[in-house]
């Protein structure tokens, strides 16, 4: 029994969980506790916190990218030309995300260090508001793939 289309499928679940989760937690759990601190010390937490998230995201990406295009590449489920409309719907979020993500990383949080390390809290805050506001729409794509992702496999679409 080949077990490669199963695999691949809960690599892709395990990294869509691993990144839209992230944003969930750091956005609705994380940043209303933080918004208790001194401007400060709130930066100086996501100056932490965004290191290790942003690596696992960079690790989501790369397991997304190989576990969908190979089920697609390897033929499995109808390959590129037989594949439901759900998948196309995943494809086109998850590569929107991709591109926010990345713009989000070598624009607003390259700034976000520069400006903390120059000690220029207001001008850190600015970039921290772009980064929130890029997760804000990354989460929404993200549960939104996830969902469609969901139902569309369910109702075969």
């Amino acid at each position: 029994m080949d077990y490669t289309y199963g695999l691949a499928m809960g690599v892709h679940v395990l990294c869509s969980v691993i990144w839209v989760g992230g944003m969930f937690f750091a956005h609705l759990v994380l940043r209303p506790v933080l918004l208790d601190l001194e401007p400060a010390q709130r930066l100086a937490v996501w100056r932490q916190v965004f290191p290790r998230f942003f690596a696992w995201v960079w690790i989501s990406i790369v397991g997304l990218l190989a576990s969908g295009y190979g089920v697609l590449l390897f033929g499995f489920r109808g390959g590129f030309a037989g594949g439901p409309t759900h998948v196309d719907i995943m494809q086109i979020t998850g590569l929107v995300m991709m591109g926010l993500y990345v713009q989000l990383f070598f624009g607003p949080w390259q700034g976000f260090k520069r400006a903390l390390a120059a000690g220029d809290l207001p001008k850190t805050a600015d970039y921290q508001t772009r980064i929130r506001h890029i997760v804000t729409i990354n989460l929404i794509l993200g549960l939104f793939t996830v969902f469609v992702g969901t139902v569309g496999a369910l109702l075969g679409t």
